[in-house]
């Protein structure tokens, strides 16, 4: 990227505190096709000059996939770590890409002696809008049909169902909500630990089903707003063959593209 993304460790060193910290997450951080996530979030954040910054390598992962699979002696050792960097830092607001690292920051931190104001990139994003900091102009998508899968750690665990339809109607595409949407969405697959195991014994897996919703609405773009998601459905379009036709992408890139950035 032609911009450098400085560290809070650089801040620090200059007795400045950026506007926003992003916390990445180990997806973000290391699965190829989530790196892109990234780079799209930080060429917009960079493009509209907010100030942000990363722990870079003093991230760690917080936490949430042993918790969901019943480490919790794991959990606060990871999350009690954390929260010492991130109180060091005196650090106020973060931002993040991944609704498990948003829920586990917003929600299960505080009664650690972690208090931030947390939010979702599709929150975020949202606000620099209604500030008109952030504009964009989406006639590339236009009357391209989307369909929006609310990531389960947004939608019904947080409420959050406006954020990223709002930007996506801001592209001048074509919104279709799946049949099971909003309080009614159906998970991906991977929330839980799901991620990091094979299936059980079933006759469908649970992503196959999800695409399958999303397919029968005939979109070009299946938009997420979650690593996992992206991982799941990309799976389940590659399964029913269609992934010259569909693309699946996150909002963020979706922004980006619009911008082309």
């Amino acid at each position: 990227m032609d911009f450098t993304i400085k560290t809070m460790a650089e801040y620090a060193a200059e007795g400045k505190s950026p506007e926003v910290l992003f916390w990445v997450g180990c997806a973000g951080s290391f699965d190829d096709r989530a790196k892109k996530i990234t780079k799209a979030f930080c060429k917009i954040l960079s493009k509209i000059g907010v100030e942000f910054a990363v722990l870079g390598q003093e991230e760690s992962c917080t936490g949430d996939p042993a918790k969901r699979a019943g480490n919790e002696f794991v959990f606060q050792m990871m999350a009690m770590t954390n929260i010492e960097v991130l109180n060091a830092y005196e650090v106020k607001k973060i931002v993040t890409a991944c609704p498990h690292c948003f829920n586990t920051l917003k929600n299960e931190y505080p009664s650690l002696g972690g208090n931030f104001d947390v939010i979702h990139h599709t929150q975020f994003l949202k606000q620099l809008m209604e500030e008109g900091r952030l504009k964009i102009e989406g006639g590339a998508f236009k009357g391209k049909k989307i369909t929006f899968h609310d990531p389960c750690y947004l939608g019904r665990a947080n409420g959050e169902y406006e954020a990223p339809r709002m930007l996506l109607e801001k592209l001048d595409a074509e919104l279709v909500e799946m049949k099971r949407c909003k309080t009614n969405g159906l998970c991906c697959g991977a929330g839980g630990a799901q991620m990091f195991k094979e299936p059980e014994k079933g006759d469908k897996d649970i992503n196959i089903e999800r695409t399958e919703e999303a397919l029968s609405t005939e979109p070009k773009i299946i938009a997420t707003g979650c690593p996992f998601c992206n991982t799941m459905l990309t799976d389940g379009v590659k399964h029913f063959n269609k992934n010259t036709e569909v693309e699946v992408k996150d909002i963020v890139e979706l922004l980006a593209e619009a911008e082309d950035l």
